[in-house]
């Protein structure tokens, strides 16, 4: 069994940053128009009006100030509120595969490798474009890679789950070299008309190369110590939509056809499951919490990192113990945790010891233990 690296990484960022103010003032339009035109109905009691959304509000909430989209004008439109992402033809890139191939660019240059180098691509994320051809197929023919590909998807954990197939394939041998993409479209599945939940999500893109630690060449290398992953069935974070939905005509457009969840629900049942799992994984391989230089957490919401890196701890965390990219990328599913690491990884010294979590919707949770060689 062959040892295994992290070479490289990537990210990419889509053009359009939006605020909460922004976003706000979108909402609430939307929100008062809707009241003026169900007037009747909310005096006679029959409806409840909808209530005005704030930027102070979102930021207390989840520790958000802005995200990046793709699309910024189609979800800032009250009357529309979804981002506007012309089809492409079959024989164009698609948007998803666009982002990926970017992200991964980065991620092969930072590793040192070629398209030639690499044998295996997996695209993980939470929501894919299309089911069939696979994204990862598409990926791998624009980047000009042999060898084969697969798409994954388990929600907001795609990635750290992503990471654990590409070190199985290496160290036994089946692939030199692989590429794991997690291109993230949130906005697409995300229901910019609901208070509890509209500001949540940004877009983004991030890539990883790994491959075996005895041929890697790039100045930043983390050995993979061990993944350890976890699921457990919750409906507490669910999108409804799918190609049985056309079977029933009743549910076209229903809210569920989008991103739901139960928020207080999946805190309380989410955090002590994260942190647990943490620290169970360290302590099979005798690593104390103490120990580990940094915690790349998934950036759903600032005070559930703050909870988990607590329950590990034993106390506060601060940031660059557990840094956060989630106040200007908001929540971007599985890119998350891979975002943080991206960005908060190269002053790490040989010898440091850090930890990938991410955690989501299934209720999913998986760990990467790393130590930078």
């Amino acid at each position: 069994m062959h040892k295994v690296v992290i070479s490289g990484t990537g990210l990419f960022t889509p053009p359009h940053a939006v605020g909460n103010a922004e976003l706000v003032e979108a909402f609430n339009a939307y929100v008062r128009e809707r009241n003026e035109a169900r007037a009747a109905e909310i005096a006679a009691g029959e409806m409840e009006p909808l209530a005005e959304s704030s930027a102070e509000f979102i930021e207390k909430a989840s520790g958000i100030k802005q995200r990046f989209l793709m699309d910024k004008s189609g979800v800032l439109d009250p009357a529309r509120m979804a981002p506007h992402l012309p089809e492409r033809g079959n024989d164009e890139l698609s948007v998803q595969a666009e982002m990926a191939v970017a992200a991964a660019k980065q991620a092969l240059e930072a590793a040192g490798r070629a398209a030639a180098d690499i044998d295996m691509v997996i695209v993980a994320c939470s929501n894919m474009q299309r089911p069939y051809p696979a994204m990862a197929i598409e990926v791998q023919q624009a980047l000009g890679i042999d060898g084969y590909a697969f798409d994954m998807n388990v929600a907001c954990s795609s990635a750290t789950f992503g990471i654990q197939t590409a070190v199985n394939a290496v160290a036994a041998g089946q692939a030199r070299a692989v590429l794991m993409v997690n291109p993230e479209i949130c906005s697409a599945h995300l229901n910019f008309r609901d208070r509890d939940s509209h500001f949540i999500f940004g877009d983004a893109c991030t890539a990883v190369v790994l491959e075996r630690a005895d041929a890697a060449i790039s100045e930043h290398r983390f050995e993979v110590l061990g993944c350890k992953l976890a699921t457990v069935f919750s409906n507490n974070i669910r999108n409804n939509f799918g190609f049985l939905n056309r079977c029933d005509e009743t549910g076209v457009g229903q809210p569920d056809k989008l991103f739901v969840q139960q928020g207080r629900k999946v805190f309380k049942e989410v955090c002590p499951m994260v942190g647990e799992h943490i620290v169970g994984h360290l302590g099979s391989l005798d690593i104390a919490p103490d120990a580990v230089r940094r915690f790349w957490l998934h950036q759903a919401n600032l005070a559930m990192n703050q909870l988990i890196a607590r329950r590990v701890l034993g106390r506060e965390a601060d940031t660059v113990e557990a840094p956060v990219i989630l106040d200007r990328y908001a929540n971007t599913s599985s890119a998350g945790s891979i975002i943080a690491f991206h960005l908060h990884s190269h002053d790490l010294n040989a010898g440091d010891v850090g930890v990938i979590s991410s955690f989501g919707a299934g209720y999913s949770v998986g760990s990467v233990i790393l130590r930078r060689v």
